[in-house]
């Protein structure tokens, strides 16, 4: 699961840097970044904020989409509102037999860049909230999937979907929800899969070239700490310190 994340511009603007286009990264700043809800120093996906997104078609250039995937299939806005919940996340193993992702996992793919995300771990009938990073300080690169749904207005909606696998080590101790059958991760690509995941890729052979990507990302390059509520009245809300280490003496973990 990953239904909270931090994600600032820097981290954003990553993909778009490597090229080093200025002017490109000038238009993305005047014309895209002002749409977006940047900076996310947590946000939760429930609230949908619009972020930016590489897609297949465009993979220098970000597009501003919206977090829950609407799919094409979708008649009205009623339904869009009632829907968009359920597609925050899109298990990996069944993208490719859910009617609301199955057209996007073989056409419509795309990555979203944050600093980090959020999850919470279960100890004693509360939960505590976990800030997961890379190791190395780069931005981490999610898997995802994302739609172009056409609204009642006649407008175009991009929406977006983050992809997620089975737990590795780390997020085992931490994404420890007793409701859940095991622990899951947001789908994060290294560099090389990145390129493979926005490729595009014949009818016939996509469904395993992309199945073959959906695995555990390494424990050993990630790290995690506690922070504070991320609900209730004690959360601080989307304002710099709520990703600061936050102790608490009855976890083991500390």
């Amino acid at each position: 699961m990953c239904y909270d994340i931090k994600a600032s511009l820097e981290a954003q603007l990553k993909r778009a840097q490597r090229d080093g286009d200025e002017n490109a990264i000038d238009e993305i700043m005047e014309r895209l970044v002002p749409l977006t809800d940047l900076p996310l120093f947590h946000a939760s996906g429930f609230s949908h904020p619009e972020l930016l997104i590489y897609t297949d078609d465009s993979p220098s250039f970000p597009a501003v989409a919206t977090w829950g995937l609407v799919p094409q299939w979708v008649e009205d806005n009623a339904q869009q509102k009632k829907i968009w919940n359920n597609t925050l996340n899109a298990r990996g193993e069944t993208i490719f037999s859910k009617p609301s992702f199955e057209a996007s996992a073989r056409n419509h793919r795309c990555i979203i860049y944050v600093d980090g995300f959020y999850e919470h771990h279960h100890f004693n009938n509360k939960t505590y909230p976990f800030l997961i990073e890379r190791k190395d300080g780069e931005p981490i690169a999610f898997a995802g999937l994302y739609s172009d749904y056409r609204n009642e207005a006649g407008g175009i909606m991009k929406t977006f979907t983050i992809v997620t696998t089975t737990g590795n080590a780390l997020l085992a101790k931490i994404h420890n929800n007793p409701k859940l059958a095991g622990p899951r991760m947001p789908l994060i690509l290294d560099l090389e899969d990145e390129e493979l995941w926005l490729q595009k890729i014949d009818h016939d052979r996509v469904k395993d070239a992309i199945s073959q990507l959906i695995n555990e990302f390494p424990a050993e390059k990630l790290k995690a700490h506690t922070v504070g509520r991320l609900r209730g009245k004690e959360y601080l809300g989307n304002v710099e310190q709520i990703s600061e280490e936050v102790v608490y003496p009855e976890l083991e973990f500390n």
